[in-house]
């Protein structure tokens, strides 16, 4: 906030404040030549019922005066005067961050038992998941949905098409640290004739069918341009974030004209860091939610047997 704001509201604040005051005692204040407390207005209804013209009950009268004060410390020990804080120093941030932190406290002796299980341990216990569930539902589903199922441009977590791998420890590091796709924009070095061909040619790496002369020509051009990231048999590369081209999981959609856009234009993707919202233990729960979210548990279980 600018100097000119702050010293505006500052202004603006106090001289309402101030014309209140004045307001009331002004009204307040008897008149020479004002009727009398026994006279009446004028005013009559139902042929007997008379308004008299009397000033305001003092009890009234000092209920004004009591929130005006009220209005003057309430400034003095709380934000509400520009960029001063008042001098209690309360912020809504820090009154979250301590709610915050008693809500841990509280949680704390839960969460312990839960950490002390592996994540493919802890992915089986319903009590647990039930906790996964609740922390997922505030923490992730605006993005992947309550279902975890994700939308155009955010990944399905109930399968098992992995970015950076689904592995109990990977999935901590994702949730903790977050993560940055990124897919370079191709189209000013490759020019229309290239982006037609390697779009033709990842459109068929998972069976689909497109013209063969436009594939074998996009199969040059990818070996050129994008193996480096998603390899030559393009299944991808969990280190760098290289998607597999081969499956039928598209992130922002898989017909022949997302492609081109996504070659053209590139993508970028934005994971944001659970770390500073989150505890360790509670990050340990929600990666067991989401492994077993995708299925893993089960096989584990059932591979286990």
């Amino acid at each position: 906030m600018s100097s000119f704001w702050h010293w505006y509201i500052i202004v603006l604040t106090l001289g309402n404040i101030a014309a209140c005051y004045w307001l009331i005692r002004w009204t307040a204040k008897p008149r020479p030549g004002e009727a009398s407390a026994t006279e009446t207005t004028g005013h009559v209804w139902d042929n007997d019922l008379s308004e008299y013209n009397q000033p305001m009950p003092r009890w009234w009268l000092w209920l004004f005066y009591i929130t005006i004060v009220f209005g003057l410390v309430y400034l003095v020990l709380y934000p509400g005067l520009g960029r001063f804080d008042g001098v209690l120093n309360w912020s809504q941030y820090s009154a979250y961050q301590q709610e915050v932190k008693q809500m841990h406290e509280r949680t704390a002796s839960l969460y312990e038992s839960y950490a002390a299980k592996p994540v493919p341990m802890l992915a089986n216990d319903p009590e647990a998941m039930d906790t996964g569930r609740r922390l997922f539902a505030n923490n992730c589903s605006v993005c992947h949905g309550s279902d975890g199922r994700g939308a155009k441009g955010f990944p399905n977590l109930a399968d098992a098409s992995w970015q950076y791998g689904g592995e109990p420890e990977t999935l901590k590091q994702t949730i903790t640290n977050g993560r940055n796709g990124v897919m370079p924009a191709l189209g000013a070095s490759l020019g229309q004739s290239k982006l037609e061909a390697v779009a033709a040619y990842v459109y068929s790496l998972n069976g689909r069918n497109a013209p063969q002369e436009l594939v074998d020509r996009g199969k040059d051009v990818f070996m050129t341009q994008c193996v480096a990231c998603h390899g030559a048999d393009a299944k991808g590369n969990p280190q760098i974030g290289a998607l597999n081209l081969t499956d039928d999981t598209w992130r922002y959609g898989g017909s022949l004209e997302t492609i081109k856009e996504t070659i053209l234009n590139g993508r970028n993707g934005q994971m944001p860091a659970q770390k500073e919202l989150l505890t360790p233990e509670q990050i340990h729960v929600l990666a067991a939610y989401v492994y077993q979210l995708s299925g893993q548990a089960g096989q584990r279980s059932a591979s286990s047997e």
